[in-house]
């Protein structure tokens, strides 16, 4: 059913050695991706993505319920102090996230580009095996996810609609905008973006504004929620270790908010013009996502809501009216600002839309890409004369339709259960990524050529190793609140860490089956193929030149 088999580990391409030494180019795992993308009876994806469509893509791509929603279950649970101080520190790690990611990306962006790819051909192919599979597994969740938290909003509105059909309205629209043509995904994610920005920087004025008593009932809010109730809410214990366990469990909780965002740039660089160019410039710009709208915006949101307020996501459970509600639109409803909280929670509804559309582009593209390595069936490698694998897409949205679960068991529940499982899914993958990038690394300086990559950041690979220390942890201890006594369920220990073990089985059974090593050793990692069209990509670039202050500041932008 596979396409992957021994011999491919063995093959060497002698057209894409350039003279250099088989010992050091050692194409077996490269040359076995580039026969596949040269496939002529499958087709290719194409580069349709522009520049304004890549930048938009990572600024907001994935601004989604994460933050929107999900931010309200741990501010009720934690207190704003670990909520604010978590967001900080996740951005943090996945700042490194996706810098090792666009100077892997940057080096050699080629069709098919995936996370795998670079696992296979850096580190080994059964850890590449089961790292994609995570990859698309999650992806899809993440469709789910994004679509079941549109449920809850809509559920503000008290709309006499049954939930399966807004659930199926928004997948149906997803599927439409990712099946045809790549540039429709990268216009509506273009539009989507600029709404999700223009809508939280508009959010984090009006939290300054409510900060200093501007709102209509003129009432200063400061700091207040930050004294009354509290900055902190000790959990599963008192005093300190409970202030302690709140920190750590906003921490595993606020993963959620930022979970494989980074990926998406590396997934649509095959499909990007002038990709060198481009991915480092989305790249260095992810600082201002992160500082702006996740820091500023959580910061807003501990400002404007009480860690108690009954309005929020857990108030669910009671049967609380409107309980669903993002924090934003309850600090409006808070401040009696009137309409605004309607308007807000309907770009928070087309965050949630954007966000399940990027979510199907990646879960799609990381499928192809396994097809493309011959990690999965030769079907999915098909794409329409517009380059948009179908298949993948297929069946990645028959995997979104877990999302009809949220009919019988509640949006909310059925949201949360989303989050948890992505969430250990999405640090296993940076896991394997951050390990990627200290063997690609590795490869290059042995090889002499580490000065040649297109991007360099700072600080490694010092950070790399800190960050991964601190994802291992962090995956280790991403439900240890079931260990608790009278906290554990099943369905709750399952969501924490079911994970683990279908990864390890995918690693190791790949392993005995195809008999690979522990790790390629470092003069077998092939660091050229593909490297000269890159450089001849980029040899061809003529970036725009600005005629006067607008196009400077919309090329600065896009």
């Amino acid at each position: 059913m596979f396409d992957s088999n021994k011999d491919d580990l063995e093959k060497v391409s002698a057209d894409s050695n350039d003279g250099r030494s088989p010992e050091k180019i050692s194409g077996g795992e490269a040359d076995a991706f580039y026969d596949a993308t040269s496939d002529e009876k499958y087709g290719t994806t194409q580069r349709g993505l522009k520049s304004r469509h890549i930048q938009l893509i990572a600024l907001g791509g994935c601004i989604g319920t994460g933050l929107f929603v999900g931010t309200g279950a741990t501010l009720s649970t934690t207190g704003p102090a670990p909520l604010f101080m978590a967001f900080i520190i996740i951005s943090g790690l996945v700042w490194v996230v996706m810098q090792t990611l666009a100077e892997m990306c940057a080096y050699i962006p080629t069709s098919g580009s995936s996370v795998p790819l670079y696992v296979k051909r850096y580190v080994e192919p059964s850890l590449a095996f089961a790292a994609g599979w995570n990859y698309w597994y999650a992806y899809a969740m993440l469709v789910a996810s994004e679509i079941s938290a549109a449920a809850v909003i809509i559920d503000y509105w008290s709309n006499p609609v049954p939930v399966a059909v807004w659930l199926t309205i928004v997948l149906a629209t997803i599927i439409i905008l990712n099946v045809f043509v790549v540039s429709w995904y990268g216009e509506s994610e273009f539009w989507f973006a600029s709404i999700k920005i223009i809508g939280i920087l508009g959010l984090i004025v009006l939290g300054v504004v409510l900060f200093f008593g501007g709102g209509p009932n003129r009432d200063r809010l400061g700091f207040r929620y930050w004294q009354r109730p509290g900055a902190f809410i000790p959990y599963a214990a008192p005093g300190d270790t409970g202030k302690f366990l709140a920190c750590w469990t906003a921490l595993v909780k606020s993963g959620f908010a930022f979970i494989l965002s980074p990926e998406l740039i590396v997934l649509a660089a095959g499909e990007t013009e002038a990709p060198r160019r481009n991915i480092p410039k989305a790249a260095k710009r992810f600082i201002y996502r992160l500082m702006v709208f996740y820091i500023v915006g959580t910061l807003v949101i501990t400002v404007i809501v009480a860690s108690n307020d009954d309005l929020l996501l857990q108030a669910v459970n009671s049967g609380e009216k409107n309980a669903g509600a993002s924090p934003f639109v309850v600090g409006i409803k808070r401040a009696g600002i009137q309409t605004l909280d309607h308007i807000i929670n309907g770009v928070i509804l087309t965050s949630a839309w954007s966000a399940g559309n990027s979510f199907m582009f990646a879960g799609s593209r990381s499928l192809y890409s396994l097809a493309l390595t011959g990690q999965a069936p030769k079907i999915f490698r098909t794409c329409n004369k517009h380059g948009v694998p179908y298949y993948c897409v297929a069946v990645t949205s028959l995997m979104a339709c877990l999302v009809y679960l949220s009919v019988s068991s509640g949006s909310a529940t059925v949201f949360q259960w989303f989050v948890n499982l992505t969430t250990i899914s999405g640090y296993i993958a940076w896991i394997i990524l951050l390990i990627t990038y200290l063997r690609f690394r590795r490869a290059l300086e042995y090889n002499g050529i580490l000065h040649q990559r297109p991007y360099k950041t700072p600080g490694q690979p010092y950070v790399t190793y800190v960050a991964l220390v601190f994802l291992i942890v962090l995956t280790l201890t991403n439900g240890f609140q079931v260990f608790f006594p009278g906290k554990f369920t099943v369905s709750s220990f399952l969501a924490a860490y079911i994970t683990l073990p279908i990864v390890i089985v995918l690693y190791l059974g790949h392993k005995v089956w195809f008999r690979t090593p522990l790790f390629l050793r470092v003069h077998k990692i092939d660091v050229y193929s593909g490297k000269d069209e890159a450089d001849r990509l980029e040899e061809m670039d003529v970036p725009p030149v600005a005629k006067n202050v607008m196009q400077k500041i919309w090329f600065w932008i896009a």
